[in-house]
């Protein structure tokens, strides 16, 4: 896993054998900032990960210029191996948070630029992950909440339901709410 652009371009991050998470591939990755590239300037956003994993997002938004990045992440060895890594890439702007995602939706009392998603793919409750995450006030009017999702899933009915991009098996729904 290589992180894509930015000043950490081209620099990999090797999780231990045995790690527990399914990392964002490189192509969909390079896909999706590619589409975020032009529509936000990263240099000052304010990032949420939710469901870190590898970590791969939040290191992909800190290296291009997030002022501050939030991973939030259950596992505690994936936690300390993005906390680690993090470290080691001389990313201060990482924060890593070990919780429960659905606990810290509901006590989160902060507000993003951008909150993106990568929930395990058989998690109970993905089809109501948008509904959580946009009622919760975590993302700030106007801007995007990310999903990440396998084909069987379609967010195209919902209301904030804005695009969606599929690099090939990895599904991106867009929602924004104005």
């Amino acid at each position: 896993m290589r992180i894509i652009g930015g000043k950490l371009k081209g620099k990999s991050i090797i999780p231990p054998a045995g790690y527990k998470a399914r990392p964002t591939t490189d192509f969909a990755r390079e896909g999706l900032f590619n589409v975020l590239n032009n529509e936000y300037e990263f240099e000052g956003l304010s990032v949420l990960d939710l469901f870190g994993g590898t970590g791969a997002i939040s290191f992909e938004f800190a290296s291009r210029g997030a002022s501050e990045v939030y991973c939030v992440e259950m596992s505690p060895a994936n936690a300390s191996f993005i906390k680690t890594a993090a470290a080691s890439l001389g990313l201060g702007n990482v924060t890593v948070v070990r919780h429960n995602v659905f606990d810290f939706i509901r006590i989160c009392r902060k507000s993003f630029d951008l909150v993106f998603a990568d929930p395990p793919y058989a998690l109970e409750g993905l089809a109501s992950l948008p509904d959580k995450v946009l009622e919760s006030g975590i993302v700030r009017a106007g801007m995007y909440f990310i999903l990440e999702h396998p084909a069987d899933y379609s967010f195209a009915g919902h209301p904030f339901f804005l695009k969606e991009k599929k690099y090939g098996n990895v599904h991106f729904s867009f929602f924004e709410k104005k």
